[in-house]
């Protein structure tokens, strides 16, 4: 099948044309009949499926088609709404790239930035807004943005709207929207609370499924270090003594944890970044450009900040920490493997973290394999004592309030040898080849997430 064949318009199968496609994807074949035919939207896709132009596509043809060529003015009739600026920015590139050839303005409206530059292009009319919920409302609060008007409604990614605590701000903005309007409904997973919105907000919808989460993990290499978290810093650094190992995107829970490993990953000889929410917009996208253009060997992230990451050709991902929704391991690890490409994902899991662990497998319906016989299994970091401050002697001369002793902890004292031994085991770590796996991880007939429509 070709673009031909989805009945598009000519100014969009030019545009197609230019950016260098001739066959849909499972999921544009799919949705682009379905949303010209003005149908509610469900659907399953993941990032790198081809699922922003599935919506951005048939979506300016409607808009197109329905363009009053005696009306001069541009009135706001689309709204998509996505988690990240990232995302949106990728969005916004995407409808520039295919509406090239129609008369439709958009515009794209984040926070992080000075409202003053997008409040100026709404103001000048635009047909469709790109847009996260935070600074969306703000200028709904302010009287800028009305949604009175949208007859679009996008809702891309449902799911990290979820975990990113974004649902209550979707509400909000979706209770100012008509009643009568089409909308479309994306999601990777599809936990509880996302079905419960997607019931309420769609009609009779179109379902479309491709690629469920756990058909996408099956052509990644996953394995599982057990490690204690007082030696994680370690066994990173040992595993990125492997010099093939060239580009890795490395997963923490928190922002001061990102920042504190890039800084010690840097001090190992370790080319690193962070990213995260803390940063300035211009940073953020300095360190994706340095990160991509390989001029940074490792970028440590956030789950909030590299949300819109889309990177060809990633071959590694490491949960330094473990998520503790089941839903983002996905979504992590979504990040290399792409468009069928192997890829690999490596978790570091210590003891508070086995519970999210179990999660994760029940979700991808598979036991992640465990890396045995590493150098750090079974240790544990020794607490960090405090030393007190020794009294003045009698002839009033401070003591400096080191330690005495030469001696450290035999958790410090472990050193960095064999990582060549250590990167093997990790390029080893192929499904069926570790030595602890048991009978139990054979794979279940059809792993794919199964919905409850």
């Amino acid at each position: 099948m070709s673009f031909k064949h989805l009945k598009l318009i000519e100014p969009l199968l030019k545009a197609v044309s230019n950016e260098g496609y001739t066959t849909p994807t499972p999921v544009q074949a799919q949705s682009i009949p379905a949303i010209l035919e003005r149908r509610d939207l469900l659907g399953c896709a993941q990032t790198g499926t081809g699922k922003t132009a599935a919506f951005t596509i048939p979506v300016l043809q409607l808009m197109h088609e329905e363009q009053n060529p005696e009306q001069k003015r541009h009135i706001l009739h689309t709204l998509i709404l996505t988690p990240t600026r990232e995302l949106a920015i990728q969005i916004g590139q995407s409808i520039e790239a295919y509406g090239r050839y129609v008369d439709l303005r958009h515009t794209v409206v984040f926070g992080g930035v000075s409202q003053h530059p997008q409040v100026h292009a709404i103001r000048n009319g635009v047909d469709i807004m790109v847009a996260t919920p935070g600074r969306l409302l703000d200028l709904m609060q302010q009287g800028i943005i009305s949604l009175q008007h949208i007859r679009y409604f996008i809702l891309d990614e449902a799911d990290r709207m979820l975990d990113m605590g974004f649902v209550h701000d979707v509400k909000k903005i979706i209770a100012k929207l008509p009643a009568k309007r089409q909308t479309l409904f994306f999601s990777a997973t599809m936990p509880a609370e996302i079905r419960q919105l997607a019931g309420v907000l769609l009609t009779n919808p179109v379902k479309v499924e491709v690629t469920p989460p756990a058909t996408t993990v099956d052509i990644i290499n996953q394995s599982v270090y057990h490690v204690d978290k007082g030696y994680k810093q370690q066994l990173l650094v040992d595993i990125l003594q492997d010099e093939s190992i060239e580009s890795v995107l490395v997963f923490t829970q928190m922002k001061h944890a990102a920042d504190k490993l890039s800084k010690a990953l840097i001090r190992a000889g370790v080319n690193a970044e962070a990213i995260h929410g803390n940063k300035s917009q211009n940073a953020r996208q300095n360190a994706l450009a340095n990160f991509k253009n390989r001029k940074t060997r490792v970028l440590v992230a956030t789950d909030i900040a590299a949300r819109g990451i889309d990177i060809d050709e990633l071959a590694y991902v490491v949960n330094y920490e473990l998520p503790n929704v089941p839903e983002t391991y996905v979504h992590r690890i979504g990040r290399t493997g792409r468009a069928g490409a192997s890829g690999t994902a490596i978790s570091f899991c210590d003891r508070s973290e086995k519970e999210f662990l179990k999660d994760i497998e029940k979700l991808i319906r598979k036991q992640v394999p465990a890396i045995s016989g590493h150098k750090y299994e079974g240790l544990v970091s020794a607490p960090v004592a405090k030393v007190p401050m020794q009294r003045q002697q009698s002839n009033n001369r401070q003591q400096s309030g080191r330690p005495q002793s030469n001696g450290r902890s035999h958790a410090n004292s472990k050193t960095h040898a064999d990582t060549r031994q250590q990167s093997h085991a990790v390029k080893s770590a192929k499904p069926g080849q570790h030595r602890n796996q048991s009978s139990r991880q054979k794979q279940t007939q059809g792993q794919g997430q199964s919905w409850s429509w």
